[in-house]
């Protein structure tokens, strides 16, 4: 770490409304010109510097300078101040040696160190001129962020990545696209475009998701309350910031706080495979009167309610301090009453990308730090089962169904649905050509008899799905039909019946139990 080479020193402050057409001034001490409204010039030596709004002129001790007034009045602020060298270096304030002109950014965050420091420039008591002391001391620190000299020939989108990199370090502070675009020196149609290819996000989008991260940390690790955490992140507006948070996360930042605990008691059905994962119990299981429960979840302990039988009702017995769904289980109940269960988080749950359901589940239970540990080891049984699996069945289809009572289901390929990234995706299994005629995005498609003919592949996983079944295995009708009897994979009875629910789901247990069945059956 490097020693304080030197520290500031304000010597007087003062606001002034000029209106004559000029004006002479001459300190010993460094001064700082800060224009809030209006324009003129400054002369010294022979040299013009143009005053405008929201610019900072910075002028070295013993010089004259003579202020020019162009408008109606000219509104500035004067400071004086002094450097103290606590090193033997002659150079360690530099910047300082000459006139130079410099826009400070943000002006917003300028302009209320100004206001601050001018009204306490009398003050008497220590705590007041120490806070004066700390507020000019930032105010430098905007003005050195100015005087740092640019890289030569830096492009645009470098300029870009460094005022992205001010983001993160000065978050708290009030921005503007302009004054990103400024301090970037890139014009502002262009600065937009290049900052969201680089984050995927506008400017401001961007700031309140850094500014929402920092706030979640806070209300883990602090008791401050809940306004003061938004203050402190740059929200002046604890409403805005509440409203933002519960846009970003999911749910309100108390309720988040009371997510962090130990004693967390979630109901969250049909999700229940990421909590286990991050070894976390749920205090109640999804069920459905024809599915059953998720039994690979080995949750046989733990009390079960039927969504499809409408026993929300049951849940207030288990006094859950958290309830999380998603619109997978929204279609069978709308659940406005839950909310005066306990808070409910309503998920956005992408399916295949079950990577990012599973970090936000972490993020709000505090499982965090397991994520990385979760997914390595899901990576090395895949790379283990891959391996094994392109040497016993290089080169041979495969294809999946779900069969009911009303129909057949092929599922899609390596990009879309419960199957077709750990089949074809993650343990590089070749799709039958069926499979590849399902239109981009599209998840699944239903057989008829003579589709099903032309499904040659050499392996066939199956399921069945007892949902629309009147009677006893109605859904296994199928199986007696000649059609299916002429199936390849049924004559060289390289057919393969796996759990419903274990292969109808997109967590990582899920995915990790289908590969162990196919590991069973082709390893």
């Amino acid at each position: 770490m490097g020693n304080l080479t030197h520290v500031y020193t304000l010597q007087n402050i003062s606001y002034a409304i000029q209106s004559s057409n000029k004006l002479l001034i001459s300190s010993g001490f460094y001064t700082l010109f800060i224009v809030m409204n209006g324009s003129g010039k400054l002369e010294i030596d022979h040299d013009t510097i143009h005053f405008s709004e929201e610019k900072c002129i910075l002028i070295p001790p013993n010089n004259t300078v003579s202020i020019h007034i162009q408008s109606e009045h000219l509104y500035f602020y004067q400071l004086q101040f002094n450097i103290v060298n606590l090193s033997n270096s002659q150079n360690s304030y530099s910047h300082f040696t000459s006139i130079s002109e410099r826009h400070l950014l943000p002006f917003s965050q300028c302009h209320r160190l100004l206001e601050v420091i001018y009204q306490n420039r009398l003050a008497e008591d220590e705590h007041t001129i120490f806070e004066q002391h700390v507020h000019f001391q930032e105010l430098m620190l905007l003005l050195l962020h100015q005087t740092i000299p640019k890289q030569m020939k830096k492009n645009d989108r470098q300029s870009v990545e460094q005022s992205i990199n001010q983001l993160h370090k000065h978050f708290e502070k009030e921005w503007t696209v302009e004054q990103l675009a400024q301090l970037a020196d890139v014009p502002r149609w262009n600065y937009t475009r290049i900052f969201k290819d680089i984050t995927g996000q506008i400017p401001l989008h961007y700031l309140n998701n850094i500014r929402i991260e920092k706030a979640k940390q806070l209300l883990i690790t602090t008791n401050d309350r809940v306004y003061e955490i938004s203050q402190s992140v740059g929200f002046n507006n604890e409403y805005y910031f509440n409203r933002r948070f519960k846009e970003h996360v999911g749910i309100s930042p108390g309720q988040y706080r009371r997510s962090q605990s130990s004693h967390l008691r979630v109901f969250a059905p049909f999700l229940e495979d990421f909590f286990v994962a991050l070894g976390i119990t749920p205090i109640a299981q999804f069920s459905h009167s024809k599915w059953g429960k998720q039994d690979y979840l080995g949750l046989q302990e733990v009390p079960d309610i039927d969504v499809q039988n409408r026993e929300m009702d049951r849940l207030l017995y288990y006094k859950p301090t958290l309830i999380m769904l998603d619109s997978g289980v929204e279609r069978w109940e709308s659940f406005p009453h839950l909310n005066e269960v306990a808070p409910v988080c309503h998920l956005s749950h992408p399916g295949e990308n079950w990577q990012s359901t599973l970090f936000k589940i972490a993020d709000l239970t505090g499982k965090t730090s397991l994520i990385q540990d979760v997914i390595l080891q899901y990576e090395d049984k895949v790379q283990q089962a891959k391996g094994i699996l392109s040497k016993s069945v290089y080169g041979q289809s495969v294809a999946f169904l779900r069969i009911s009572a009303i129909g057949i289901t092929l599922y899609a390929g390596p990009e879309c649905g419960y199957t077709g990234p750990i089949l074809y995706h993650d343990l590089g299994l070749m799709p039958h050509s069926l499979v590849w005629s399902i239109p981009p995005n599209q998840r699944k498609a239903q057989l008829t008899f003579d589709r099903l003919m032309q499904l040659d592949a050499d392996h066939l996983f199956i399921t069945f799905d007892k949902q629309h079944s009147i009677h006893e295995n109605e859904e296994r009708a199928i199986l007696k039909t000649p059609t299916w009897k002429n199936l390849e994979a049924v004559k060289t009875n390289c057919v393969y019946e796996v759990d419903f629910l274990t292969w109808m789901n997109y967590g990582i247990l899920s995915h990790s139990k289908k590969i162990d069945d196919v590991l069973d059956v082709l390893g």
